[in-house]
């Protein structure tokens, strides 16, 4: 199967042969008739099986057929700016040959451009829920015309506490509108949502192409005041050249950031404190190696994407086995290899316990000069 299969408007023909792209991935194949006739899309799918284009193209593709009046016919919803940001680019990127405008709207910055753009009139907006309510309620957005809902990571969207803000969105829409929800979970929530919004929707379930995630998976058991220690010990041990190092809180992301680089290990921290050109910067030297370490809190690793991630460390615990899936999921992605290790003190024994209990790999112990 091509692109071609599916009677894609030869502008966007052009820009995915442009950018390589002559075969669609399997949740392309499933979703994107299923969007162009229509339909509501329910589609449980991990990054790096080609999810943004699958709902991308066919909306650029209906959207293109018949020219708007200015007012938003189609909403982006995502749970964090980095993942909003790279579906604008990934938007721009298919429909950079097409007479349709975008709007990229999201917090921690001026409002000023994102109102410039919305009051010039747009086809699209991508948004994070909070900056969008912002703008509704002054009036600068209306989605009395919206004919499409996407809601991506929605599964992450709930996690995040976004679930009454949604909510609220929607009573703002039209009730005849087609919805598209994605996630790489279906949480009894997201399954209530469905239920209440979704009608009749295509069903599609994908595992990545490439096969299932090849995570090795391995704890060291620790005091809590050797942490520090112990990690520069992996990193320099095992010559990790890039690795997301998880923390519990932003002022202990800061710590150990500013502890590794005093010890010659170059990093930086990532969370909702640093401003958003800050963690733009932060994320565009990690991916350009040029920073070896990144220091994220859960929130914020949310809208992380790094495809080749070979290294993912729990400096902390994580609280909950649901987090800690998502933490060690940063690696291994699109049927690559990745190591996940997690420092643990005596106080989050507990914590493994749990996860060991309901992880499908038991966590391999390793012995280390600071035990």
């Amino acid at each position: 199967m091509s692109f071609t299969t599916f009677d894609l408007n030869e502008p966007i023909l052009r820009a995915l042969k442009e950018k390589g792209y002559t075969r669609p991935t399997p949740i392309q194949e499933q979703a994107i008739p299923a969007i162009l006739a229509g339909r509501d899309v329910l589609a449980c799918a991990q990054t790096g099986t080609g999810k943004t284009a699958a709902f991308c193209i066919p909306i650029l593709q209906k959207l293109s057929l018949n020219r708007g009046t200015n007012v938003a016919r189609a909403l982006i919803l995502t749970p964090t700016r980095e993942l909003a940001i790279q579906v604008a680019e990934n938007l721009n990127l298919y429909g950079k040959n097409l007479r349709l405008r975008s709007a990229l709207i999201f917090g921690g910055v001026s409002q000023v451009n994102q109102v410039r753009q919305i009051r010039s009139g747009v086809d699209i907006i991508i948004a994070t829920p909070g900056r969008l309510l912002d703008l509704i309620d002054q009036g600068i957005i209306n989605l009395k015309s919206l004919e499409i809902l996407v809601l991506d990571e929605a599964d992450r969207m709930l996690d995040m506490g976004f679930i009454n803000d949604i909510k609220k969105i929607m009573r703002m829409m039209p009730p005849a509108r087609q919805n598209i929800f994605l996630s790489a979970t279906i949480p009894d929530e997201i399954q209530t949502l469905v239920s209440s919004i979704l009608k009749n929707p295509a069903k599609i379930r994908i595992v990545s192409e490439k096969g299932p995630a090849k995570i090795h998976q391995a704890v060291y058991f620790v005091e809590r005041e050797s942490k520090r220690a112990l990690l520069k010990h992996i990193i320099t041990e095992k010559q990790m050249q890039n690795v997301l190092v998880f923390a519990r809180t932003k002022h202990g992301a800061d710590k150990i950031a500013k502890d590794l680089t005093r010890s010659g290990i170059s990093a930086e921290a990532f969370h909702g404190d640093k401003s958003q050109n800050a963690r733009q910067r932060a994320l565009s030297n990690f991916k350009q190696n040029a920073t070896r370490v990144l220091v994220a809190t859960d929130i914020a690793a949310r809208g992380i994407d790094i495809i080749d991630l070979p290294f993912v460390i729990n400096y902390e615990m994580p609280d909950s086995v649901e987090t800690y899936t998502h933490r060690i999921g940063r690696t291994g992605r699109a049927g690559a290899t990745g190591s996940a290790f997690s420092l643990c003190d005596q106080e989050e024994r507990g914590q493994l316990k749990n996860i060991n209990r309901i992880s499908a790999a038991k966590l391999q112990i390793i012995e280390h000069p600071f035990a």
